[in-house]
C-alpha cells in the first residue's frame, strides 16, 4: 500500500501541496519558536552593567528570612535596608553608592547617584569636570530632555542651570560635566551633597580580592563578584520580565501553530476521502481490505510529513534572529538574547510535523476504511452523508466540554477569566465544534445568505444557492479555515477588548475623586509636591503609596501581600472601598484592612512583617469585597520611604472645579508629574491595557493568516477538479465565460461568507461565557468592540476565496474553449 500511496501523491499532487505547504509551515514555525524559546531559556543574563568595573560589590540582604518548624522562609523585601555604618567603616577605600531618585525636570526617567560612583559602571567624562559643590551636578548623555527633536551637544550643556527633582522636591542646579551613557541615565552629585539627599547606603563597591572581603563583612551582607554583580543591575527585573513575555508569546504562536496545522490537515484529507469514494470502492473492489486502505492513507500522511516536516524544520531555524529582533522591538523579549545553536528544537519540529498528520488522517482514515466496493457501481451525484455518528459525538462532545469549562469559569472561578490560558483553551474546543458540527448549518446559513440572489434577474442566483447548499460537506470544507481564521481573530481581540475593560473597571470605579495627579515614571510624586496639592485652598487631597506586608501562611510560609497607604481621613473622599466587614474608618497604624483572600476574620490579631522587614502586629478592621482594587490597606507609617504612587483631589462643596484644576495644573508644573481629570485617567487606562495586550496578539493573527492563505486556496483548488465538470456543462449549455467567472465567484465568497457566520457563531459562545464571568468579576462595564483588525482579516478571507476559485475556473473554461470538453483533473 505504500507503493499505492506514492503513486497517489505524484498523480493528485495538488490535492497534497496545500498539506505540504501547512505541514511546513507548521514545522518551519515549530522550529523557530522553538529555536526562540530554547534562546531565551538557555541565553545567560546580562553581564554586569551598573559594577562592571568593580570586581567585588559588596549589597544588604534584601530579603526577608523567619524561622519555623520547618527552617527559614524568605521573601525579597519591599523597602531596601541599606548597608549600617559599622559595615560601610571597614572599608574606608570602597566607592560608598547611593541610588535614589533624582530626574531633570520634563527629563527622561533617571536616578541619582555620588560621583565617585561614576568609575563603577564606568562612565568617563566627555566634557566639564567633576561635581564638587552642593550646587553642581554631573549628567550622563540621554538625561536631559530633547526638545522640538533636537538634543543638546556635551559641551554646550556645561554651565546651564537646570531644575532637578529629587524625593525632596525642586532644585536648581549647574551642569558642571556630562558623562558618556551609562546602564541607566543618571545624574551625578558631589559625595557629600548626595549624603545627604539619600543617607541609606546601597552598595559598597571595591578593588579587593574577593575572600578579604567577605572575610570582613562576616555574613553582615551579600558580597558578589563576576557574574553575580548583575544581581544589582537596574535593569534586572525588566529583563525577567521581558524573558517571561518571550516564553508566553512563543508559547501562545506554537500552541495554535500546532492548532491550526492539525485543523487544516484533518480538514484536508477529509475532503480528500469524499472526492475518493469511488476510487477506495474501486480498491475494495479487487481485493484490498479496509485496514489496507487505511494504512495508504497513513502511508500517504507520512510521505507528506516527513517531507514536508524535513523541509520546515531545516528552514525554520533561520527566522529565529529576525522573530527575537521583532520581539525585541516591541518590547516583548530583551534585546541581549544570542540565537541558541541547539538542534533539539528543529528535531521536536520534525517530529511535531510527523504527528500533526498522523492525528489529522486519523479520522479520514477509518471514513476511507467503511467504504463498501459496491459503492464503485451505485455513486451517486449526490453527496454521501457529511454528518457521520462519530462526527455528532465528536462535535457536540468538544461543544459540551466547552459550554461546561465556561459554566464552571463564570460560576467557580471568574477570576480566572482574565487569564489567556484559561479562555484560549475554550476558544479552541469552540472552533473544533463548530468545524465538525459545520455542515449542519451550511443549509440554513447558505439560504440566508443567497436569498438576495434568487432574486437578480436570471438563473445565477439560483445556481450559486443550490451549489453551495447541495455539498454540505464541501462547504463545511471550504469554509473551514475561514471559520479558524475568523473565529480566532474575533475571539481573540474581543476577549481582548473585554478583558482589559474588566481590569480598568475594577481599577478605576472605586475612585471618586474628581482629579488625580500622576508621577512621570516610577519615581513617584515627591515630598515638595505633595505640600503644594495640599495647600491648594477648596480640596482635599489623599495620597496612596505602594507597600507590603509579610505574613506566615500555615506556619510554614512566609507570603508577600502587595498594600496601599492611605490617609484614613481622607480615604473616603477619594476611594469607594467596597467591605463586607468592618469599615475604613477603625483604620489607624496598629489595624489593617485586608481582602477576602487573605481569610482572616474581623477583630483578629495577626502577626505580620512590614515593608523592611520589621514585625509588628495588627488588628484586622475591615474586610474587603473581592471587587477592591487593592489587597490591603494600611497606614503611611508603613510605607517607610517610598513615594506616593497617585494622589487623588477631591474639590470641597461650593469650591470651583476650573480653578482646582488650575492650582493643580501650576502645582505640578516642574516637578515630573501631571494632573487629569478622572475621566481622561479612565480613558489612559483602559489605552494602556489594550496597547500592552494586543501587541502579542498581532503576532498570532499574522500566523492565522498564513494558514488562512493555505488552507483556502488549497481547498478551493481541490474543490475545482469536482466541479469541473459542472462548470463545462454551464458553458456548453450557453454560459458566458464572464457568467461562469461570475457564479465562480460568487459561490466562493457565499462559502466564505458561510465561514465567517460560523466563526461568528464561535465567538459569541465564547464572549458570551467570558463576560459571564466578567460580570461577576467586575460588574457591568463598557468595552469597545475592535471591528477594524476583524473586518480586515475578513476582508482578507473573502480576497483569498475570490482569487483562489477564478484561477482554476479560467483553466476549466479555457480547456472547454480548446477541447469542447470539460475534463476534471486530478
Amino acid at each position: 500500500m505504500l507503493r499505492i500511496a506514492w503513486s497517489t501523491l505524484r498523480t493528485r499532487w495538488i490535492s497534497f501541496a496545500g498539506t505540504f505547504a501547512a505541514l511546513a509551515l507548521g514545522a518551519a514555525l515549530i522550529a523557530a519558536l522553538g529555536q526562540v524559546l530554547a534562546s531565551s531559556v538557555t541565553s545567560p543574563p546580562r553581564g554586569p552593567q551598573r559594577y562592571a568595573a568593580a570586581p567585588v560589590v559588596v549589597v544588604p540582604d534584601e530579603r526577608l528570612t523567619v524561622d519555623t518548624w520547618r527552617g527559614g522562609s524568605s521573601a525579597p523585601l519591599a523597602e531596601p535596608r541599606g548597608l549600617g555604618d559599622d559595615l560601610v567603616a571597614r572599608f574606608p577605600g570602597a566607592v560608598v553608592d547611593r541610588v535614589f531618585p533624582a530626574r531633570l525636570s520634563d527629563g527622561p526617567p533617571s536616578v541619582g547617584r555620588p560621583w565617585s560612583a561614576a568609575r563603577t559602571a564606568p562612565q568617563p567624562l566627555v566634557a566639564g569636570r567633576a561635581p564638587s559643590g552642593d550646587a553642581e551636578i554631573a549628567i550622563s548623555a540621554g538625561t536631559q530632555p530633547e526638545r522640538r527633536g533636537t538634543s543638546t551637544g556635551a559641551r554646550a550643556l556645561v554651565g546651564m542651570r537646570v531644575p532637578v527633582v529629587t524625593a525632596t522636591g525642586i532644585e536648581t542646579y549647574r551642569v558642571v560635566g556630562v558623562t558618556t551613557a551609562g546602564p541607566q541615565p543618571t545624574v551625578f552629585f558631589a559625595d557629600a551633597h548626595a549624603a545627604r539627599l539619600s543617607p541609606r547606603v546601597d552598595a559598597l563597591a571595591l578593588w579587593q580580592p574577593a575572600a578579604e572581603v567577605t572575610k570582613a563583612v562576616a555574613g553582615a551582607a551579600r558580597v558578589l563578584t563576576g557574574q553575580d554583580r548583575a544581581l544589582a543591575d537596574p535593569s534586572r527585573e525588566a529583563d525577567e520580565r521581558a524573558r517571561n513575555n518571550t516564553n508566553t508569546i512563543v508559547g501562545i504562536a506554537a500552541g495554535f501553530a500546532a492548532f491550526i496545522a492539525i485543523f487544516v490537515v484533518s480538514s484536508t484529507f477529509a475532503f480528500a476521502v469524499g472526492q475518493r469514494r469511488r476510487e477506495f470502492a474501486l480498491l475494495r473492489t479487487i481485493g484490498a481490505t479496509a485496514g489496507q486502505i487505511r494504512r495508504m492513507m497513513y502511508g500517504e500522511a507520512v510521505l507528506v510529513a516527513v517531507a514536508a516536516s524535513a523541509v520546515g524544520a531545516f528552514l525554520g531555524p533561520s527566522a529565529t534572529r529576525p522573530i527575537l529582533d521583532r520581539l525585541a522591538a516591541l518590547g516583548m523579549a530583551p534585546e541581549w538574547l544570542t540565537p541558541s545553536r541547539s538542534s533539539v528544537p528543529a528535531w521536536v519540529a520534525f517530529g511535531t510535523g510527523v504527528l500533526v498528520a498522523l492525528a489529522g488522517v486519523v479520522a479520514a482514515a477509518r471514513r476511507a476504511g467503511r467504504v463498501r466496493p459496491a459503492e464503485a457501481l451505485r455513486e451517486a451525484a449526490v453527496e454521501p452523508r457529511a454528518m457521520t455518528r462519530g462526527r455528532w459525538i465528536a462535535g457536540l462532545g468538544l461543544l459540551g466540554t466547552a459550554l461546561v469549562s465556561m459554566a464552571v469559569n463564570a460560576v467557580g472561578d471568574p477570576g480566572s477569566a482574565t487569564n489567556n490560558k484559561t479562555f484560549m483553551p475554550i476558544v479552541m474546543l469552540l472552533i473544533a465544534a463548530l468545524g465538525l458540527l459545520a455542515p449542519v448549518f451550511v443549509r440554513p446559513v447558505t439560504r440566508l445568505l443567497v436569498a438576495p440572489l434568487e432574486r437578480l434577474r436570471g438563473a445565477g442566483g439560483v445556481v450559486v444557492a443550490g451549489g453551495t447548499a447541495a455539498s454540505a460537506g464541501r462547504t463545511a470544507a471550504t469554509a473551514a479555515p475561514v471559520l479558524v481564521t475568523v473565529a480566532l481573530a474575533a475571539s481573540l481581540l474581543g476577549g481582548a477588548a473585554m478583558t482589559d475593560a474588566a481590569k480598568s473597571a475594577l481599577q478605576t470605579r472605586p475612585v471618586r475623586a474628581a482629579y488625580l495627579v500622576l508621577p512621570e515614571g516610577d519615581a513617584g510624586l515627591d515630598r515638595q509636591l505633595v505640600q503644594r496639592l495640599r495647600a491648594i485652598p477648596g480640596a482635599d487631597v489623599a495620597t496612596e503609596t505602594g507597600t507590603s506586608v509579610y505574613t506566615l501562611e500555615g506556619d510554614t510560609q512566609l507570603i508577600r501581600r502587595p498594600a496601599q497607604a492611605v490617609e484614613p481621613g481622607t480615604l473616603s473622599t477619594a476611594l469607594s472601598v467596597p467591605l463586607v466587614a468592618g469599615s475604613t474608618a477603625g483604620l489607624h497604624d496598629d489595624t489593617i484592612v485586608v481582602s477576602r483572600t487573605w481569610e482572616l476574620r474581623l477583630g483578629q490579631r495577626v502577626r505580620m512583617w512590614r515593608a523592611d522587614g520589621s514585625p509588628v502586629t495588627l488588628t484586622v478592621t475591615g474586610v474587603l469585597g473581592d471587587d477592591s482594587p487593592a489587597d490591603a490597606y494600611v497606614t503611611p507609617a508603613h510605607a517607610f520611604s517610598a513615594l506616593p504612587s497617585v494622589a487623588y483631589v477631591t474639590p470641597r462643596p461650593g469650591a470651583s472645579a476650573p480653578a482646582v484644576r488650575a492650582a493643580l495644573e501650576d502645582a505640578v508644573r516642574g516637578h515630573n508629574a501631571r494632573a487629569v481629570s478622572r475621566a481622561e485617567w479612565v480613558r489612559e487606562s483602559g489605552d494602556r491595557q489594550a496597547s500592552a495586550s494586543r501587541l502579542g496578539l498581532l503576532a498570532v493573527l499574522g500566523i492565522m493568516l498564513c494558514y488562512t492563505v493555505i488552507a483556502l486556496v488549497n481547498t478551493l483548488l481541490m474543490a475545482a477538479s469536482d466541479r469541473a465538470a459542472e462548470r463545462g456543462g454551464l458553458r456548453l449549455l450557453g454560459a458566458t465565460r464572464a457568467q461562469v467567472l461570475r457564479y465562480v465567484v460568487a459561490e466562493a465568497l457565499a462559502v466564505v461568507a458561510v465561514g465567517v457566520v460560523l466563526g461568528f457563531a464561535a465567538t459569541a459562545l465564547g464572549l458570551l461565557g467570558l463576560e459571564a464571568a466578567l460580570l461577576r468579576l467586575a460588574g457591568l462595564f463598557a468595552f469597545d468592540v475592535p471591528w477594524r483588525p476583524v473586518a480586515v482579516v475578513i476582508a482578507i478571507c473573502f480576497l483569498l476565496g475570490a482569487a483562489a476559485a477564478v484561477a482554476p475556473a479560467i483553466r476549466t473554461i479555457r480547456t472547454i474553449r480548446t477541447t469542447g470538453v470539460a475534463i476534471p483533473r486530478a
